[in-house]
Formats: structure tokens, C-alpha cells, sequence
């Protein structure tokens, strides 16, 4: 696994020399985890990245456990004095021309800043590393599979526990259990299981009201895999529901596959998101889809390329994106279906393609 480390501080590295830069502190969590595999999060180490040379630098906690599983060229300060050994080590590097993540908190920046001697610039580099990122590897793609794959063998395990009578968030307790059951190692947002009037909400968490009859239940969940997490959603009918619940239910599955069966190298994130819109709005649904048609997703639960109406962003081979519309419906109901795709050279592989996309039935 240390050649990908490797491979990503390389890609860093050119980069930093295109844009003339001799090297860059990096802070935040999961920019640390990409470059060097460290897992103690934000704020636990930091990594100062130079032409030729990367260090991290952290305190005790984290020393017996990585001084012998660090990438090759990656070194290794134990210090509580976080931000002065990295200057030490700027400094050890050569480097005049010192890049920090715009994320940095400015307490942090202006303490550097103020460390740094003054033949150093300090400037800002925005989401630089975020935008190596959305390109996975091999590495990161198979454990965006196993990710996937957990969760759709938990979600099939949990249909039969869905029925009148259970709380949403025992439906979610649940789902927590199966999903850790086949190997995942903890969820990446709080899963939202929202039933009847909820499921209009595209942010309900799961609650203690009880699921009844008639309702629909939209479940969104994702579970980390070897610091790569999923991100899922279906819905599902308890018992019989509305004629115009199930009608947007139609709709909502179309706009998804047809959502899917463009994605492609080169096709950007505003094409993708308005073949969806587009089909919701021809059916006259366009208002009540009111969020982005997808994100990426990789050791972050929203990272690149966006899939919104603004979004700019072109696919490129080995992006991971959600395609997710959905319709709501004020005080009745609501529909999302998410699916989990790497876009390839010829086109996509759904992950997520073993979920059922037709309306699942929950009979008492």
C-alpha cells in the first residue's frame, strides 16, 4: 500500500512545482490520511510536504504505531511543538515558498506566520489536495467496493425488520448493526430514516416516530470501509401508499437511471444533474427537487466533482459520485434513490447496481 502514498505525495509535489511553490503545510484530517495514511485527524499531526522530502510531525500517542508504517520519504518528528518543528523543517527543506490548505483555522495560520522568518512566503492554496483527491486509485477504488458492497448486503438484511410499529431510529440501530456485521467500521453521517411526512425532508434524521401503515421510508446511509465510506439511499413503501407517492416514486427511479446511463468521461456535473432535472421537471416536479444531483465521495462523505446546476466539473476515469434526485412532497412524502458510480473509460460501473430499484412493498 506504501506505493500509493507515494504515488499521491509525487502527484502533490509536481503540482506544487507547477505552480512554483517549494512545498505546503498540510493540516486538515483527511488530506494527512491521503498523503501518508495517518489516522489521528485533524488537529492530531500535521505533514510538511517539500520538493523532494515530507515529514510528519505528531506527538507520543501516535509513535509506536506508525514509525515503521510510514511511506517511503516520509519521516517522523514526535514533538507537542507542532507548528515550531514544522517551521524547523521548512526551513530544513529549502523551502521559500510555503503553500497552506485555505481550510487552516487562523489562529494556526497567524502563529506560523508569525514563526516563519521572513524570507519565507506563506500563502494559500485551496483545495489543491482536495482536487487530487477525487481521482482514486486502485487502492482507494477497491475499498470504495467493499464499502458499497457491505452496505448493500445490510440494506437487504434490513427490509425484513422494516414494518408498522418500529421506531425510525430503531430502524437505524439496526441498519448500524448489519452494516458492522459485514465489516464496516462506523457510519460517515448520522443516517437519516425518515417515514410518512419525514421522508419529505431531505436531511431527517432518524427520530422516535413510530412508522405506519401507508408511509413511505427513504433510508440514506453510509459506512466506512477501510477509511472509505459508502453513500446509499432507498425508499420504500409500508404497506399501501398514494397513487401520487407512487408516481413520484416512477419518476424519481427514471431520473436516476437516466442520471446514470450518461455518465462518462468528459461529461460534466451540470449535464448529469440536469438530464434528472429535466425529466422530474417534464413530469412537474421541478420545484420539489430542491438539492444537487449527486458529489463525490471518498474518505470524505462529500468531496468533488459536484453534480448541481453550476457545477463545472468534467468526469474523469476513476471519480466516485453519488447520482441521488429526488422528489418532495410537503406534509405527505417524499423520494431520494442514490447510487454509488466509478466513472471508467468506457463509461460507469454502478456499485450499487444489487439494490433493488423497484418499489419494495412492506406488508404487515
Amino acid at each position: 500500500m506504501s506505493k500509493y502514498y507515494e504515488a499521491r505525495i509525487a502527484k502533490l509535489q509536481k503540482l506544487l512545482a507547477k505552480l512554483n511553490l517549494d512545498g505546503m503545510i498540510v493540516y486538515q484530517g483527511f488530506n494527512t490520511k491521503y498523503l501518508t495514511g495517518f489516522e489521528g485527524g485533524t488537529g492530531d499531526g500535521i505533514v510538511v510536504i517539500g520538493k523532494k522530502n515530507a515529514r510528519l510531525i505528531t506527538d507520543a500517542r501516535y509513535e509506536e504505531d506508525y514509525k515503521n508504517r510510514l511511506p517511503e520519504g516520509v519521516d517522523f518528528k514526535i514533538t507537542r511543538d507542532y507548528y515550531g518543528v514544522a517551521v524547523e523543517t521548512a526551513q530544513k527543506f529549502g523551502i521559500k515558498k510555503l503553500a497552506f490548505e485555505a481550510s487552516l483555522p487562523y489562529d494556526i495560520y497567524d502563529y506560523l506566520d508569525e514563526l516563519l522568518p521572513a524570507d519565507i512566503d506563506f500563502d494559500a492554496l485551496p483545495k489543491a489536495i482536495e482536487v487530487l483527491r477525487e481521482v482514486k486509485d486502485a487502492q482507494e477504488l477497491e475499498a470504495l467496493r467493499k464499502a458499497a458492497n457491505a452496505s448493500v448486503k445490510a440494506f437487504k438484511d434490513l427490509l425484513p425488520f422494516i414494518k408498522p410499529g418500529k421506531t425510525e431510529r430503531e430502524v437505524a440501530n439496526e441498519l448500524d448493526r448489519l452494516q458492522k456485521k459485514y465489516g464496516s467500521q462506523k457510519a460517515s453521517f448520522d443516517t437519516i430514516v425518515a417515514s410518512g411526512y419525514r421522508s419529505a425532508l431531505p436531511h431527517g434524521e432518524a427520530t422516535d416516530k413510530v412508522i405506519e401503515n401507508g408511509e413511505l421510508v427513504t433510508i440514506d446511509f453510509g459506512y466506512y470501509v477501510d477509511g472509505y465510506t459508502s453513500d446509499v439511499t432507498r425508499t420504500v413503501a409500508v404497506g399501501n401508499v398514494s397513487d401520487e407517492l407512487k408516481t413520484i416514486y416512477e419518476i424519481v427511479k427514471q431520473a436516476n437511471q437516466n442520471a446514470i446511463d450518461v455518465v462518462k468521461p468528459g461529461i460534466s456535473g451540470s449535464e448529469i444533474d440536469k438530464v434528472a432535472r429535466d425529466y422530474i421537471t417534464e413530469h412537474g416536479y421541478g420545484q420539489q427537487f430542491n438539492h444537487g444531483g449527486g458529489h463525490g465521495v471518498g474518505l470524505d462523505i462529500h468531496e468533488g466533482p459536484a453534480i448541481s446546476p453550476r457545477s463545472s466539473d468534467e468526469m474523469q476515469v476513476g471519480h466516485l459520485l453519488t447520482i441521488e434526485p429526488g422528489i418532495y412532497l410537503a406534509n405527505q412524502g417524499g423520494v431520494r434513490i442514490e447510487d454509488d458510480i466509478i466513472v471508467t473509460a468506457d463509461g460507469f460501473e454502478n456499485l450499487t447496481v444489487a439494490l433493488p430499484k423497484d418499489l419494495i412493498v412492506i406488508e404487515e
